[in-house]
């Protein structure tokens, strides 16, 4: 099929550049398009878009690449490849940030940080702004400022009939809304609008590593430590067998942990204060609790998930409550693991997220008081049927009995799953509409790599 009419770089597997495209997180899922077309800008979107839509392709977009699900992979087909696009420009009076669609959060920190500004982002910096921002985005300033999708403010989207359409709160405000948690259903995004706060460049944090054999202990402390702290600090507890990384403790190293984090988002020297009890829930093997640069809190878990290295398998749901026996079937689940890499995580929400309207936007989970990830991850592919079956096995006996029902998304794999796999858990009530909105903009479904709208029929 000719390519003539495609603008920006167009590669095939016979191409030397197309060994440099950005690869993707998750190498459980094969990738090997037969064609990307790597974008500059908003014009060479627009021509792949109407290139795969004339074309009866169903394009994958590829902004940091980080999807869990795979919806960054392919076999065949064709990438419209957003790493190009990766600006990030700060109106630091306005206090706001205009973010490519490629960028990676890293880039955004960087940037908003010079001006001791930051928007809500991840918690790995090498994810992508795109997919995170779409699906939620959970990350240290949750608790303060909200997911990410909450301080999107506006967008630049390409829609499935190659048109540029601007999505805020005065044109398209159904597609913000829709933008805000629904995933990559309703367009390529190439330019996102986010709100910035005061935020660093100094925050007080701490970690502290107990042994794996206290979680019983460690976790029940970290529930009464969390209880009454205020929206400044957000907190985890996630239990993995930390690598030998030289940046960490040696007495952790390869020993299986559980990790309590928090950060206090306000003044360090006051935050610190709150923080120093989450260092005290039993003996520690290693404990720090210290002011540090935001963007250093931002990437140090950079090295547990290395990009283009690691088979993943995740799951996620929401505790209402952190009770007792919840506590004890977390604690099996931690001793369980089958892989090193494999993690649990038990993150504190509240905060802000309850603060947001639940009309304002297409996420959908904002009550419960602590989401739980099953992070399954591994590097051999001869463990691939292990490792998926016991991260469902532990998921389905152990975590889903005390869980609400709902689903984050972005922690939601697909390995032998549909795409529309959670999809209903993951969007609740608010599933109804975004099939609405989807039906508005995307109504032939070209757009269906990702945790799949079927869109409404009249």
């Amino acid at each position: 099929m000719s390519t003539a009419m495609l603008t920006g770089e167009v590669l095939t597997p016979d191409d030397p550049a197309y060994a440099d495209v950005r690869p993707p997180f998750n190498v459980i899922h094969p990738d090997r398009p037969d064609l990307v077309v790597r974008c500059h800008e908003t014009a060479d979107v627009v021509s792949a878009v109407r290139y795969a839509r004339d074309q009866g392709l169903h394009p994958v977009v590829r902004g940091g690449g980080h999807s869990v699900a795979g919806f960054a992979s392919t076999v065949g087909g064709m990438v419209i490849d957003l790493a190009p696009m990766h600006a990030v420009e700060v109106d630091a009076r306005a206090r706001l940030a205009r973010v490519g669609g490629g960028a990676l959060w890293q880039e955004v920190d960087r940037e908003t940080q010079a001006f001791g500004l930051a928007t809500p982002g991840g918690l790995v910096s090498d994810t992508g702004v795109a997919g995170l921002t779409l699906g939620g985005g959970y990350g240290w300033l949750r608790r303060r400022h909200g997911l990410a999708c909450d301080n999107l403010l506006a967008a630049e989207v390409v829609c499935a009939d190659g048109e540029v359409r601007i999505a805020s709160a005065d044109e398209h405000p159904d597609l913000l809304w829709a933008l805000r948690g629904g995933g990559g259903n309703f367009g390529v995004v190439t330019t996102f609008t986010f709100a910035l706060h005061p935020v660093g460049p100094v925050v007080a944090a701490v970690v502290a590593f107990y042994p794996v054999e206290d979680a019983v202990d460690v976790l029940r402390g970290f529930r009464s430590a969390c209880d009454g702290l205020p929206y400044d600090v957000t907190a985890e507890a996630s239990v993995i067998t930390v690598p030998a990384d030289p940046e960490l403790p040696p007495p952790v190293h390869d020993r299986a942990c559980v990790v309590v984090e928090a950060m206090h988002a306000g003044d360090a020297d006051a935050g610190l204060a709150l923080l120093r009890p989450l260092c005290e829930l039993g003996t520690p093997i290693a404990a720090l609790a210290e002011p540090m640069p935001y963007t250093a809190l931002q990437s140090a878990s950079d090295a547990i998930f290395p990009r283009g290295e690691l088979r993943s398998y995740w799951r996620g749901t929401y505790f209402s409550e952190l009770s007792d026996d919840a506590i004890e079937a977390l604690a099996v689940v931690a001793r369980g693991r089958p892989s090193p890499r494999t993690m649990l995580a038990v993150m504190q929400m509240g905060g802000a997220l309850t603060r947001v309207d639940p009309d304002a936007s297409a996420f959908h989970e904002r009550t419960a008081p602590w989401a739980v990830g099953l992070l399954g991850n591994w590097f051999d592919a001869g463990d691939d049927a292990h490792n998926v079956a016991w991260v469902r096995d532990a998921y389905d006996r152990r975590l889903a009995p005390f869980g609400t029902g709902t689903t984050y998304l972005n922690f939601n794999g697909r390995a032998g799953g549909g795409p529309d796999a959670g999809v209903r858990e993951g969007h609740g009530p608010k599933l109804r509409r975004l099939a609405e909105v989807k039906a508005a903009y995307d109504p032939g479904n070209l757009f269906r790599a990702n945790h799949n709208i079927t869109p409404a029929t009249a």
